[in-house]
């Protein structure tokens, strides 16, 4: 059974004040918090053993969801006194993990993408040497010059002045091993290490052209909340 393993634990500066007195997972859009929207999906995909991660008012997390019964998950719990970035917060929760290639999900994008893909991956991966799978979306006009190059659902090392680039949807799939030589309790960020496993040639991708928000600014969570009800008052009709 895969485990996922969704990123909890940011500050979210740009989101204050909203996120002075609310972790920036808990907040809400279309009547839901935005990690409840990533829980649902995982379960009705069958992933339903989950890993979350926290340090700005993480307590307020784990009232909230509690051990995922609610939603028929089981969460688990990372605390991180200080928020460890994203390859540092895998790193400090890999005795969580287990030994098989898991999803992560960033808990502040919204995005439709259908997790059952990912276990079918995981599998592929098992018998390949690729240490990542990487979900790449359209750049969004705050990020018009994209992050990674993908070619025949693999991602290549990139020239940025030429090469026309896809975001990272903050939705990956990963190897365990990649994170083992991160000392538990660092901060370290993912990039650095993807970069890294692209110029091996041991990172897979592809292209999801279905709904993705990161959802980065006040504007973005009201934009999409405004979305989210249009469309459900749409479907009530």
């Amino acid at each position: 059974m895969m485990l996922a393993m969704i990123l909890a634990a940011g500050r979210g500066e740009r989101m204050r004040p909203l996120t002075d007195h609310t972790p920036k997972p808990l907040l809400s859009a279309g009547g839901k918090p935005l990690i409840v929207w990533h829980i649902e999906r995982l379960v009705r995909a069958g992933i339903t053993d989950l890993v979350i991660n926290h340090a700005h008012l993480g307590a307020q997390i784990e009232q909230a969801l509690g051990d995922g019964s609610q939603f028929g998950a089981n969460i688990r719990y990372s605390s991180e006194v200080n928020a460890l970035e994203t390859a540092g917060g895998i790193a400090f929760a890999l005795n969580l993990l287990g030994d098989e290639p898991f999803a992560v999900v960033n808990g502040d994008v919204y995005c439709d993408y259908d997790f059952t893909h990912l276990p079918v991956l995981a599998d592929s991966m098992k018998q390949t040497r690729d240490n990542a799978h990487l979900v790449l979306v359209n750049n969004p006009s705050h990020h018009p010059r994209g992050d990674f190059l993908l070619h025949d659902e693999r991602v290549l090392p990139t020239n940025a002045e030429t090469d026309a680039l896809l975001t990272f949807s903050g939705i990956g799939l990963y190897q365990p091993s990649l994170f083992a030589n991160i000392p538990r309790g660092t901060k370290a960020p993912l990039a650095p290490l993807l970069r890294e496993q692209i110029a091996l040639g041991r990172v897979s991708g592809e292209h999801y052209r279905g709904t993705w928000v990161d959802v980065g600014t006040p504007q973005r969570l009201d934009e999409l909340d405004k979305t989210l009800r249009a469309t459900q008052n749409t479907a009530h009709v």
